[in-house]
């Protein structure tokens, strides 16, 4: 039987591309996002990649609307979460204590409620993949917001692979990765940043959504790896003090 697979905040960026290669590989998949356009945009990409592709329109926020998006959705075989809000970038004596918040709202919180209304029909073999970021851990100045929010979903992966098995619980955590959460920074400023990262990245460029929905597949697909955060950044990590 096709597998069905839900992406929450598969509009865009890395979720849309983790769908693409869902269908791809022949899976069902579902899509959610906040924005109805946004919604509509990606639906009408992926149905002319062929292979089966509906969405829904619901805030992972909402913990209500999560579960009723579920139980009417029925039975499920792996959820990959990639919900995220604002940045909380910046210096830390800079950092407002309301963008921290919303950060944690449209991050921790989102993917922990997604997650837990996702258990009512999410398969015993299934898997649940989140989406953090490689600013867990990196030490670079400015995200210490970042860091805190994304350490935060790491530090429930292993904790929920024991508690919630036989279903696999798994994270990728990406590094710089060209995408539209990038398009708060002017464009100009943007290329320079993500130029910069290049250099001091040992795969030598900046990823591309395509390459975190590749890792998603092999967590999704490889039924002995659970517990994991499986780092994707070209290695930045390896050099994150030249930054």
């Amino acid at each position: 039987m096709t597998e069905r697979i839900v992406i929450i905040g598969g509009t865009s960026g890395i979720g849309l591309a983790a769908a693409e290669r869902q269908l791809a590989q022949g899976r069902e998949v579902v899509i959610t996002g906040r924005d109805a356009d946004r919604l509509a945009a990606a639906l009408e990409k992926l149905r002319k990649l062929g292979g089966a592709a509906t969405g829904r329109s619901v805030d992972a926020r909402d913990e209500a609307a999560m579960r009723a998006f579920f139980t009417g959705l029925g039975a499920v075989d792996h959820v990959v979460i990639t919900a995220t809000g604002a940045s909380a970038a910046g210096p830390f004596k800079d950092l407002a204590v309301d963008e921290l918040r919303t950060a944690v709202e449209g991050k921790l919180v989102a993917q922990t409620v997604a997650a837990q209304a996702a258990l009512d029909v999410l398969a015993p073999e299934g898997s649940l993949t989140f989406i953090t970021a490689g600013s867990s851990g990196a030490s670079l100045p400015g995200t210490a917001g970042l860091a805190a929010v994304n350490a935060a979903v790491e530090a429930m992966v292993p904790v929920l692979a024991v508690e919630l098995a036989p279903v696999r619980v798994n994270a990728v955590s990406p590094g710089v990765i060209a995408t539209p959460w990038w398009d708060w920074m002017p464009a100009e400023a943007r290329q320079q940043a993500f130029d910069s990262y290049a250099k001091v990245t040992p795969a030598g460029r900046v990823g591309a959504a395509e390459d975190i929905a590749d890792a998603i597949g092999y967590l999704i697909g490889n039924s002995y790896t659970t517990g994991t955060v499986l780092s994707v950044d070209g290695g930045l990590r390896l050099n994150a003090a030249a930054l």
